[in-house]
């Protein structure tokens, strides 16, 4: 076997990774590089192995940078089949025909208002490259090995994460590689913990949170304080949330509350179309969580679900207490933009970041107490609370994942440390060698090593 290293490399972005056997090539994920701008040109740049030559990809999970890129691989001419869990399948559909949307929309803006430096400013893929790219998907189970492609065996194993996230692993020849995908917390409301890592010569493991712990503060806890504090002044809560994972967690806890008699009449809006229809999914998918099918029912029927542009628009007239979990999660886009317009001003309610907030984002300026914030070249004053949820990473820390790779039977040969910042890497290296032993490498772009 060999091994290339196309991203998820020195980033928590465009992970892909190439694997070669006999005359036989796959890949195993298909990221958008995102971020910074030297990042995002990548996924502009011809992707540097022969696309044509691809024979499969097979995803960990649906999240776009590990899906995102995708479309325009189908675009270049990649003809073969797309392995994945049916779950993972479902959201894909979301979440690529999305992002292409956003792609065309963002170009067509540009074009109107002159804001590129090209004549005709394209997206990277389109509605129809996106379509095209979900015919190629195929489904299949965990636990299960497939028999394909010349010899080449592959077994997904579940990962925790998201809905559907699973962990790889390849055999051929013997010689077997095993990829991590994203790793789910040991202890998740959602999720059961990962699978444990099957025995393997050669393991890829991210590194998200390699130099960090999450904190032991009860989140559940912590929105109820909140909660009490807000509607004690007859406020609203307002939550920027992602449309995966996060914001089904969030509605997990404020089932709790009101099972607790905490929340009485409180309504709750969950104003995300993207949110909504992954949301159904939980109940499409009951065997790939933890709630099963009757207390998902229960959970996200809590909530008033809304799609229609003016009810969104409505609800920033609403008076009197209530939440609204809307996204995006970090405030860059969306609906939640008019929710902030509108709520932001007033002092007694709160705006509450549920996750991580990158630099330059509106999140990161209302958690670092911005004044005002820039909303559509407006300057909005900011007087509502800001709080924050600790604890509500879908991610495994850095002593979970050490726990994860030493509850293996067998040692690997070689363990490559990918998607994580470079600290991030470089600090569950020194970990994983001085607590386990195991040999360690953190890998570079286009790396090639020979398993």
């Amino acid at each position: 076997m060999e091994l290339t290293f196309l991203g998820g490399t020195g980033t928590v972005t465009g992970s892909k990774y190439q694997v070669a056997f006999g005359t036989r090539k796959v890949l195993l994920d298909c990221g958008l590089f995102q971020g910074l701008k030297q990042l995002r040109l990548k996924n502009w740049a011809p992707l540097p192995v022969s696309v044509r030559g691809l024979d499969a990809v097979f995803l960990t999970h649906a999240h776009l940078d590990h899906s995102g890129y995708l479309p325009k691989l189908v675009r270049d001419g990649f003809s073969g089949s797309v392995y994945c869990t049916a779950a993972t399948r479902d959201l894909c559909r979301i979440l690529l025909l999305d992002s292409a949307k956003i792609m065309e929309e963002e170009s067509g803006f540009a074009r109107r208002h002159g804001f590129s430096k090209h004549k005709e400013p394209l997206p990277l893929y389109t509605s129809e490259d996106a379509e095209r790219a979900l015919k190629q998907f195929r489904a299949v189970e965990w636990n299960r090995p497939l028999s394909l492609l010349g010899g080449l065996e592959a077994e997904f194993f579940r990962a925790g994460h998201i809905l559907g996230a699973s962990m790889v692993r390849f055999r051929h020849a013997g010689i077997s590689l095993t990829f991590s995908g994203d790793l789910g917390r040991q202890s998740d409301p959602l999720f059961p913990p990962p699978d444990r890592l099957p025995e393997t010569d050669y393991l890829v493991v991210e590194s998200t949170y390699g130099d960090r712990l999450h904190g032991t503060s009860d989140p559940g806890s912590e929105l109820a304080a909140v909660c009490e504090e807000t509607f004690a002044k007859q406020g609203m809560l307002l939550i920027p949330s992602f449309a995966v994972g996060r914001t089904q967690a969030l509605l997990l806890r404020l089932w709790e509350l009101k099972q607790a008699g905490k929340l009485p009449g409180i309504p709750i809006f969950v104003d995300s179309p993207m949110a909504t229809n992954v949301t159904q999914l939980y109940s499409d998918y009951p065997e790939a969580h933890s709630l099963g099918a009757d207390k998902a029912r229960a959970v996200f029927s809590i909530a008033h679900y809304v799609r229609e542009a003016e009810e969104s628009k409505a609800l920033s007239g609403r008076q009197g207490p209530m939440i609204v979990i809307s996204a995006s999660g970090m405030a860059t886009g969306g609906r939640v933009l008019h929710h902030l317009k509108a709520f932001a001003p007033h002092a007694r309610n709160t705006i509450l970041l549920s996750g991580y907030q990158a630099a330059g984002t509106r999140g990161a300026s209302l958690a670092a107490g911005a004044e005002r914030i820039k909303i559509q070249g407006e300057y909005i004053p900011v007087n509502a609370r800001i709080a924050t949820l600790e604890n509500f990473s879908a991610h495994a820390d850095a002593d979970e994942i050490i726990h994860w790779m030493g509850a293996s039977k067998k040692a690997p040969k070689r363990v490559f440390i990918t998607h994580g910042e470079p600290l991030a890497s470089e600090a569950l290296r020194k970990k994983a060698e001085e607590s386990l032993g195991w040999h360690c490498t953190v890998p570079e772009y286009r790396d090639v090593f020979d398993l």
